[in-house]
């Protein structure tokens, strides 16, 4: 057993929570990483154990357009602040690990600096993939590269050179030795060499015990990047959409779906980072039809396999609609004083901070073996097992009330719901509960239950109101234009097109093709995720 494995995650991107400006003058250090100091308790106060924060180093604007690896982010302050962050963490009991954006620099970094002043002299030039100097880029460098997601201010780095493997072999070393910290979550993982990834490991088993490597994976077969050799886990997208679209549409057979397919694709030795929301996608609390749903949807994050995140804010409620050309709203600066009574006022943050003691003191919910009990599109009950115990998960995403008779552990005569503290009986190995309209309930086996799992009245989170979504402007549907696929070329050959119709191909090869899953491939313009997407077919 490792911390991760029974971790509970909190999420910040800190150029958004300090209200950093979104470009670096490199001017002066502005010490706002100190305004996280008072975060840190109420991260522990809600049952968090584990901190993701980044970006943090030293960038052009929204951090993930590296300057400077070894030095905090002009924005946020000094080096020194960071190390003191880390220690304050450590001492309230909270891991920490950073982005590492590995992937690609800005144009500022030294080696792309160097190439435009020596060109084919650079002893750098081979750092940075597909460099020539017989084109030209979007910033008129008179060279051109190859660059991330199709934005020549993300430069792609060659993960093949020894020599950039070494180095950010080196950085890893770097933030260890430096700020102490306990891991990093990998930028854009899924188009990384894993030759790359593979050193990266390495490093994480010398640098320190249980130092842990997470990588942001969207689409594929995760095994591919989360195993023995490579990462210790991913990103848990498809759990994400099943989460909020489950409940949006009542129908929690897509959840149980995900859980099976996913289980299929990793096994149980592995655990993948779950989540509702994060930085990049829209809040929990925007993309959920009634807002009451806020309690089943958390209540299943929290008691569902794998390593649970909350992306700061979200544990108030908060809103946070991606808009076509920034994410801005979806990284909003907080003034801490506004929520420091939040745990007692909000009905959200109650519920949250219970999910999170529970989370910790119930080990069952982070080891027990998961079973289904019973489905239906409106509720759903499952257990997770440990030690001839079950604790028992039972939600409702319908409008009335529900009635379960669902199967629990012989050995236990009594649960104990741990949201109400109401009572049940066990009967011929049997428990029958009720679960309120838009809610959720944690069964616990009253022998496990003690003074510091004080169940907490939830009933204000149902009461939510329900927020009308307005109607949507329908735009007509693209006409599709047919693509016939070149099996004799390379993958790498082929273009965005062809790969989404190659991905397409190989899908329906399986089963059926969801309009969901239509969207999802033709969304992704992304050449390189689409090459690993489409290699990760067995």
């Amino acid at each position: 057993m490792a911390w991760y494995d029974e971790a509970v995650f909190y999420h910040i991107y800190p150029l958004g929570l300090t209200g950093a400006p979104k470009e670096n003058s490199y001017g002066e250090p502005v010490h706002r990483l100190n305004n996280l100091l008072p975060w840190i308790g109420h991260i522990k106060e809600i049952g968090c154990n584990a901190l993701y924060v980044g970006p943090l180093f030293e960038s052009v604007g929204h951090g993930y357009e590296t300057t400077d690896y070894k030095k905090l982010d002009t924005r946020l302050g000094t080096n020194k602040d960071l190390t003191n962050f880390v220690a304050e963490c450590h001492k309230q009991g909270i891991r920490v690990i950073l982005d590492g954006v590995f992937n690609h620099t800005g144009r500022d970094f030294f080696a792309f600096q160097d190439i435009k002043q020596n060109r084919e002299n650079s002893q750098y030039k081979d750092w940075y993939c597909d460099v020539n100097f017989w084109g030209n880029n979007s910033y008129n460098d008179g060279f051109s590269y190859a660059n991330w997601g199709g934005y020549d201010l993300l430069v792609k780095l060659n993960q093949k050179n020894p020599a950039v493997k070494d180095y950010i072999c080196d950085v890893i070393r770097f933030w260890v030795s430096e700020f102490d910290i306990d891991g990093i979550r990998l930028d854009a993982a899924d188009v990384m060499d894993f030759e790359y990834m593979k050193a990266l490991r390495n490093v994480a088993n010398e640098v320190k015990p249980d130092f842990w490597l997470m990588g942001e994976v969207i689409h594929g077969d995760y095994s591919r990047w989360a195993n023995d050799g490579t990462l210790h886990s991913v990103t848990n997208y498809m759990l994400h959409k099943a989460l909020y679209s489950a409940h949006n549409d009542h129908n929690y057979f897509e959840v149980a779906h995900t859980i099976k397919y996913v289980n299929d694709m990793v096994g149980n030795n592995l655990k993948l980072y779950t989540f509702v929301d994060n930085h990049d996608v829209e809040r929990i609390y925007t993309k959920l039809n009634n807002k009451a749903h806020f309690e089943p949807v958390y209540v299943m994050l929290y008691t569902l396999p794998g390593i649970p995140s909350l992306y700061y804010g979200s544990e108030f409620g908060i809103e946070g609609r991606k808009d076509r050309y920034s994410d801005d709203s979806l990284r909003p600066a907080l003034n801490y004083d506004d929520y420091k009574d939040a745990v007692q006022t909000n009905p959200c943050t109650k519920l949250i901070a219970t999910l999170g003691k529970l989370r910790q003191n119930v080990k069952a919910l982070c080891y027990g073996e998961y079973k289904q009990l019973e489905l239906q599109n409106t509720h759903f009950a499952y257990a997770r097992i440990l030690d001839g115990k079950s604790v028992i998960t039972t939600v409702n995403n319908g409008d009335n009330e529900v009635h379960m008779n669902v199967e629990a552990m012989a050995q236990s005569s009594e649960y104990v719901g741990a949201l109400t503290g109401r009572s049940v009986s066990v009967n011929n190995g049997r428990i029958q509960v009720s679960v309120p309209a838009n809610a959720g309930e944690i069964w616990i086996p009253k022998e496990l239950m003690s003074e510091s799992l004080a169940p907490i009245k939830t009933e204000e989170i149902v009461t939510l109101a329900k927020v009308e979504t307005p109607a949507k402007e329908v735009t007509p549907a693209k006409t599709e234009t047919a693509v016939t696929v070149d099996w004799s070329k390379a993958y790498e050959d082929m273009t965005v097109e062809e790969l989404q119709e190659a991905i397409l191909e190989k899908m329906r090869s399986n089963g059926p093709v969801t309009d969901y899953m239509l969207k999802t491939v033709r969304e992704n313009t992304h050449h390189g995720s689409l090459v690993n997407w489409v290699k990760s077919f067995r």
